[in-house]
């Protein structure tokens, strides 16, 4: 009875924690039309970035984190949206950037990563207490929102992953 016991807890905690883990962030709260909190965060070199120097822009803000494998693997794409739409023009902003929220509390790894990815953009910033994350009602990464030049949420979550990123930002060209 005993071992039954702790194999059923054993059971239910594995399951909570495959759960957790691999979530998709259709729980996230923060939806389009809304204002973007700003976000003023330490880059790699301890200046502060602040995501309203980017009003004006189509901006992706993206959490992730150099430990987040989903996060990694996203990187690519990202790197490729950059490249393509950073010098476009866009309905209600002038050019794209990527402002990276990293989660990261290994400030070593989250350089390197940045190297390694070959994220490229200027705009890295440090989450590692997780103020933006809570800000943003990030529960999962990766995690991303599309602001419009006026700061609005247009986009967020599933529809700014993969190719629907670019579907995305294709949808707000001018």
């Amino acid at each position: 009875m005993r071992k039954s016991t702790l194999l059923l807890v054993a059971l239910v905690a594995a399951f909570a924690c495959y759960a957790l883990c691999f979530r998709t962030d259709e729980g996230q709260t923060l939806a389009p039309e809304n204002t973007a909190p700003e976000i003023a965060l330490p880059s790699p070199k301890g200046k502060t970035l602040k995501l309203s120097s980017l009003r004006g822009k189509m901006v992706l803000v993206d959490f992730w984190a150099s430990w987040c494998g989903p996060c990694r693997k996203e990187s690519p794409n990202v790197v490729e949206a950059y490249q393509k739409y950073h010098t476009k023009e866009f309905k209600n902003g002038k050019g794209f950037e990527v402002f990276s929220v990293s989660l990261d509390r290994d400030q070593e790894a989250w350089k390197q990563a940045i190297t390694a990815d070959h994220l490229s953009w200027k705009y890295h910033a440090l989450d590692a207490q997780g103020i933006a994350a809570a800000n943003y009602q990030v529960a999962t990464i990766p995690n991303a929102f599309l602001l419009d030049g006026n700061g609005v949420v247009v986009a967020s979550g599933a529809a700014l992953r993969g190719l629907n990123l670019h579907i995305t930002l294709d949808k707000f060209l001018q």
